[in-house]
């Protein structure tokens, strides 16, 4: 089997040049002993990729290479753009001239050839378009005879043509268009989301400019229906039968999927912690519908009213789910651990269980703490108190080896029976989370060790060591504040963070400097080499802990069952596995992202709409961030506005970029400050909220 890899590594080393495709495909084919549309295939697919592009006629480059690179095209109302080369907005972005765009508009991944690399910056073109955004969300504007989209994404500089549909268009609705690329940019309206001012709408429409869809495609939907929903007594052969374990659930209140299981037993001084994960792998097979559309997805998505799963309702709540009372097919990491927490025997393999119990977080607290818990929680009391201590063991190493928990709360709102907010509070987490926690990163550790011991092509989970030049920015912000820091080793490690959040602990700014911290950080992200986690301090990480709701899962599932069932993988085989965990990592990781400022903008427009009935009220905040132009205040609820600089009181401010401070003659405001600030605006449209001065 040939792979993208193959073909790109030749055109890297030789710069091909062909007269016409078909020879260049003909002789790639002599050369991999394969068939001419296999070479088709896969050069198609490194195309798509913005891996490989066409330079001249019958010219192909590699990307990167000779100045060319890759990105995502951020737009500018003012009609220029940049291209965003890493993963974070702002480190590595070429700015694009307004003339040099090709006609990218923002989300556009595009291939770009760099004119200028200087010290102020660097310049580039658009020379390709490989993955244009092909539906925008907007508000439907009538002038005259005609209907234009005003997009809600203003980094969209102009109003996009409507052409004719099916779907009646009227005046001042939100909208979903599907793009057509020519000499100019037009739209076919596809969905109605509603109108213009409904919040629910507005919603909606996030979620549809984030590409994020609820419906699965038909053939999907038809591959789904074929899957049996009870286990078959021909799945459970060769496998491990703990249907007579106690083995149970430990999840959320309202979490509707259930992809773990725990449980435990005691054998004088060694703990046996069996993490039990539903065996996905077995129904959603690879290079299917169901696989398809799982590897486009990546990741189930979280909003306040719904999720967007990765599978479909009747795998992710049924047959995968590890329902109490039902069998169900698992893979099982089953863990000897000592009394200092160290992982002293492993093993790895294919079971069935039927959990006992589905427990939340809150009932498993009320045992922890004493208190009367529901029948069944108290059933398992024993063996949730054994938990509990083995989960206090692995807390105790994980921070003497520099594990950093930053304790950042979420939001959790509330709604009411008609699906709008009425209020929002800081999400608890309580030992019933950490055990859970504590227990999955153990058996993540323990199967990314395993498999990168063995030497087989793996998707791991990883998050690099901080840049210096960033943590040297937060070190500047913490010695504003007066404190002590120690100084900074010549390999940054997980304990000098430590040692920092030590430093922080139980000021009045203790949350916002985490925040600082953690965004002097470096991003996590998936990728098949073993780089190590640094905020978790391990030297091996993996995801495989939630196969329903991540790819990444999913695709270390099928590697290690592969495994379990052969003696050996061939070198060949090994050669296609590094392709595949590659842009399994690659994928997951801007899904992964996508699914995140989703998330975000969705939070930010509940609590626009939160605030907008409290206008005129006082409240308290802290300063979560200052800037040249303002402070940023957080409210106790998790709401953060803007409180602009002409609105402090009257005086000659001064901003200290390092210290992260705005300095007057009577003035002085620093993150981690409490201030009083009114409300003076929620504005559902841009999700901006804005404060004004308390006096």
């Amino acid at each position: 089997m040939i792979t993208k890899e193959k073909i790109y590594n030749l055109l890297q080393k030789d710069g091909l040049v062909y007269k016409k495709p078909s020879n260049l495909f003909c002789f790639m084919a002599n050369y991999f002993s394969c068939s001419e549309e296999e070479v088709k295939n896969e050069f198609a697919k490194l195309q798509k990729n913005g891996d490989i592009f066409e330079e001249k006629k019958s010219k192909w480059v590699t990307i990167p290479s000779k100045n060319y690179q890759k990105g995502l095209f951020i737009g500018n109302a003012k009609g220029f753009g940049f291209c965003q080369l890493g993963n974070v907005k702002g480190e590595s972005d070429i700015f694009i001239p307004a003339n040099k765009t090709c006609g990218a508009i923002d989300g556009d991944r595009v291939i770009i050839k760099i004119n200028y690399q200087g010290s102020e910056g660097s310049e580039g073109e658009v020379v390709s378009i490989y993955k244009p955004v092909e539906q925008v969300v907007g508000i439907v504007e009538k002038i005259g005879a005609n209907f234009f989209l005003e997009p809600d994404n203003n980094h969209i500089p102009f109003k996009i043509r409507l052409t004719k549909s099916d779907i009646k268009i009227e005046d001042n609705t939100r909208v979903v268009a599907k793009l057509a690329r020519g000499k100019v940019i037009t739209g076919t309206v596809i969905e109605m989301l509603g109108k213009s001012d409904d919040v629910k709408a507005m919603e909606l429409g996030i979620i549809r400019d984030h590409n994020l869809q609820s419906v699965f495609p038909p053939d999907v939907m038809e591959e789904c229906d074929k899957i049996p929903f009870v286990v078959l007594a021909s799945q459970k052969k060769n496998r491990v039968d703990l249907t007579k374990e106690v083995i149970f659930t430990i999840d959320g209140e309202d979490a509707q999927d259930f992809d773990d299981a725990v449980s435990i037993e005691k054998n004088g001084k060694f703990y046996t912690l069996g993490v039990h994960i539903a065996d996905v792998g077995e129904y959603v097979k690879y290079n299917t519908a169901l696989d398809e559309e799982a590897y486009n997805r990546g990741t189930s998505v979280y909003f306040p009213t719904s999720v967007l799963p990765m599978l479909p309702e009747k795998l992710s709540n049924g047959i995968c789910s590890l329902n109490e009372g039902v069998e169900r097919l698992t893979l099982t990491c089953e863990m000897r651990v000592d009394e200092e927490g160290n992982v002293v025997e492993h093993k790895i393999y294919e079971s069935v269980i039927k959990s006992v119990a589905r427990l939340t977080y809150t009932e498993v607290a009320k045992v922890l703490n004493g208190e009367k818990a529901i029948e069944k929680a108290e059933k398992v009391k024993n063996e949730l108190l054994l938990m509990r201590e083995l989960s206090k063991i692995l807390q105790n190493k994980k921070k003497i080896k520099g594990y950093l928990d930053f304790e950042i709360p979420e939001a959790q709102f509330i709604f009411d029976e008609n699906g709008l907010a009425i209020g929002v509070e800081k999400r608890e987490r309580n030992d019933a989370h950490r055990l859970i926690e504590d227990f999955m990163v153990l058996a993540n550790e323990t199967v990314a060790k395993h498999f990168c011991d063995k030497g087989i092509p793996f998707v791991y989970r990883v998050h690099e060591r901080p840049r210096k030049e960033k943590l040297d920015k937060a070190l500047d912000f913490i010695k504003g504040l007066g404190l002590n820091v120690p100084p900074v080793p010549s390999e940054i490690e997980p304990e000098y963070y430590q040692k920092l959040l030590v430093l922080i602990d139980g000021h009045d700014y203790t949350e916002t400097v985490n925040k600082v911290l953690l965004r002097s950080m470096q991003k996590a992200r998936y990728t098949n080499k073993n780089l190590g986690h640094f905020g978790l301090a391990l030297e091996y990480y993996c995801h495989f802990t939630s196969p329903i709701r991540r790819y990444p899962d999913l695709t270390i599932h099928r590697i290690i069952k592969e495994c379990l069932r052969k003696k050996s993988i061939s070198p060949a085989r090994k050669e296609e596995l590094e392709s595949l965990t590659f842009e399994s990592g690659e994928q997951s990781s801007l899904t992964e992202r996508n699914a995140e400022l989703a998330e975000r903008e969705v939070d930010d427009l509940w609590k626009a709409y939160l605030m907008k009935d409290h206008i005129g009220e006082t409240f308290e905040g802290v300063i979560t961030s200052v800037t040249n132009y303002g402070l940023f205040v957080q409210l106790e609820n998790t709401v953060e506005g803007l409180l602009r600089i002409e609105d402090l009181p009257q005086d000659d401010y001064l901003f200290f970029e390092k210290t992260l401070k705005l300095k007057g003659t009577r003035f002085v405001f620093s993150i981690g400050d409490k201030i009083n600030v009114i409300l003076a605006n929620a504005n559902i449209f841009t999700r901006k909220v804005d404060f004004s001065y308390k006096n």
